[in-house]
């Protein structure tokens, strides 16, 4: 067996209410920050998309370099990290501790030799060094209050200027760099500030819904444009490629393209009415088209030649995913951590929000039943808010009826006519058709996980269904469910081979095979480790004690639906594939997502060889799969 990466699904970027959030592109590439990761983005080719993940706290800004060949990117302890894009293996060029606080903006030389950092340091605001040694070039000072943004002239005689929360433009002259003039045309924060390509002008935008365009080699005032100006803060500006024309995105909800010349406004775009549209960024992303940052995470693409909206809306989690559900051949679902819940394509290489009354936080887990009627799968979802929903077979808006549980559930499974099981921490509870039909609180063990046994080969007219429970005590209770009431297995109902708290559970396809994914925090002895057992069914023991090279917890699960490979993720990072007739025959995927793999998930059950796994960086990533031949 073997597996290489195929395709990667972003995470969009990271947005905060109130500030700006800095975009910047090269061609037909776009790069942004969202968690600890860097995302190059290729709108016109998804292929070529990938996330970087070398930053050790959360990435706040990233600005390719002119020449297209290197990244920078800042991160809010105050570190650059310079590394190759070009290069397959992203190697880095330099790390340095420039600024002891958040970076919120970094600007490049025309030479792609300098850099200069801004942001909120304790000692000072700004730091110009080069790009291959770190070495100073130059001071960035003038500045009381945090620096929003910074950009360099990018021909000879080099400037550069920076934006500030004390309602002031510095303008230092260079190389190396020095302070110059203070520039006080703006009456609040000054959220971002722009040289045009030719370096003849420069921008300002602010939180006074103010734009005003400055002489590039002096700093001198030329004009503030007035024509059906914005009525709120704004928080973005950008030139054309050509430099004449620039591009603002305001909290007003709108972006706007203006004329240089006359300072006129050309095209105005409206996005809604809600908190969430409101526009926090943007880019030129290449010689036509537009991209603005909406609140709401969404990377809106506008063509100024067409219509009055966007031509292409990128919607992603900006939060980490933490649950999986393969659903139809080429689609899967993806809970996060605030509660949203996407739906992802394969063919089409895109994803989208799943719409109606979701959940209001973290997403615990995703339960698909198939319906023996029409063939489709109904979704449901548990979430920290207490609640089972449901989301219609065609996986794209949650449906208007939900059930409450009793606690914070931890686990959702659904047996094939259509009964919900809810683990929870004291007790287990049964649903069918948004009613609650039954609870049960066990006095011998806490549950932690749990898993309905599939119908199948045989198992279709069972009038009882078998339920496995997960718990504590590191052991599996099988229950039987006979429509009324969880009764125990009176025979062989406790496997107890695992060595930890059962963190997951999963039956395979044909019933006969049930994995335990467990957790063991000796820190005294072993350390932490994570350990699956796949227990007979029919012969009531384990079938190997080996699946265990996870070194964190197991915190997910999935079978091929030939009922031959099992898919694993851990907090450890790492993905395995396991082979039930070989069981020593593995395949890892190592650091398959950075901070933890929270979901694996065979699409089309695995038939064309592709796996799924998303996590703690918000990127889900698609997976090729060589099986051994048969």
């Amino acid at each position: 067996m073997s597996a290489k990466a195929s395709l990667i699904f972003p995470p969009n970027p990271t947005t905060t209410r109130g500030s700006s959030t800095k975009l910047s592109s090269h061609k037909d590439k776009v790069v942004y920050t969202t968690g600890k990761v860097v995302v190059v983005r290729d709108l016109k080719n998804p292929g070529l998309t990938f996330a970087y993940s070398g930053h050790l706290h959360n990435a706040t800004v990233a600005r390719f370099s002119p020449s297209g060949f290197y990244c920078a990117s800042g991160d809010a302890s105050g570190t650059v990290r310079v590394w190759d894009v070009v290069g397959e293996d992203k190697a880095l060029k330099g790390e340095y501790r420039v600024l002891a606080g958040r970076i919120n903006d970094l600007a490049w030389d025309g030479e792609s030799k300098r850099i200069i950092a801004v942001g909120d340091g304790r000692d000072k605001f700004g730091h110009a060094f080069m790009m291959d040694t770190g070495s100073s070039s130059g001071e960035i000072i003038g500045h009381s209050k945090a620096v929003n943004a910074v950009s360099i002239r990018p021909q000879r005689p080099f400037k550069a200027i920076t934006a500030s929360d004390d309602a002031q433009i510095n303008f230092h002259a260079g190389v190396p760099f020095k302070y110059e003039r203070t520039i006080k045309t703006h009456t609040k924060f000054v959220q971002d500030v722009k040289f045009s390509p030719s370096g003849d002008h420069f921008l300002s935008v602010g939180s006074d819904a103010k734009i005003f365009i400055y002489e590039g080699k002096t700093g001198d005032t030329v004009a503030e444009f007035t024509d059906s100006p914005h009525t709120g803060t704004i928080f973005a500006g950008n030139w054309s490629p050509d430099g004449k024309s620039i591009v603002t995105s305001s909290g007003d909800r709108t972006v706007k393209l203006w004329d240089v010349e006359t300072r006129k406004v050309v095209s105005s775009w409206a996005l809604g009415t809600a908190i969430e549209a409101q526009q926090v960024g943007n880019t030129w992303n290449d010689d036509i088209n537009i991209v603005s940052l909406s609140m709401s995470g969404a990377l809106n693409q506008f063509d100024p030649r067409v219509g009055d909206k966007p031509v292409h809306v990128y919607t992603a989690p900006q939060m980490p995913i933490t649950s999986l559900l393969s659903t139809k051949s080429d689609t899967f679902l993806a809970g996060t951590a605030d509660g949203r819940v996407y739906s992802y394509s394969t063919s089409k290489q895109e994803s989208t929000p799943v719409g109606g009354p979701g959940h209001s936080s973290y997403v615990v887990d995703l339960a698909a039943s198939p319906s023996s009627s029409s063939g489709t799968t109904t979704a449901y979802s548990v979430g920290f808010d207490d609640h089972v929903r449901e989301i219609d077979s065609v996986g794209e808006s949650y449906v208007q009826a939900a059930v409450k549980t009793t606690a914070q559930p931890k686990s959702i499974s659904i047996s094939s006519n259509d009964t919900i099981f809810v683990a929870q921490p004291e007790l287990i509870e049964v649903f069918r058709s948004n009613q609650k039909l039954y609870s049960l609180a066990p006095k011998a063990f806490k549950p932690t996980a749990i898993a309905a046994r599939p119908s199948g080969n045989g198992n279709e007219n069972e009038s009882v269904s078998l339920v496995a429970v997960g718990a504590e005590d590191n052991k599996v209770y099988l229950f039987e469910w006979d429509g009324k009431e969880l009764k125990p297995k009176e025979s062989g109902g406790v496997f107890d081979n695992n060595k930890g708290p059962i963190s997951v559970l999963a039956f395979s396809p044909d019933g006969k095979v049930l994995a335990a994914g467990d957790f063991l925090d000796d820190v005294f002895h072993s350390g932490t480790k994570g350990k699956i057992m796949p227990y007979s069914i029919e012969e009531k023991k384990p079938i190997t004690p080996t699946w265990v090279f996870h070194t964190a917890r197991i915190n997910t699960l999935s079978w091929t639906s030939n009922s031959q490979f099992l898919a694993s993720g851990s907090l450890d990072t790492n993905v395995y594939i396991w082979s039930l007739a070989k069981p020593s025959k593995k395949v890892v995927i190592k650091e398959a997502n950075p901070g933890g793999v929270n979901g694996v998930q065979w699409v089309n059950g695995g038939e064309g060889g592709k796996l799924v796994s998303a996590g703690a960086d918000g990127c889900a990533r698609v997976w090729d799969v060589v099986f051994p031949e048969a």
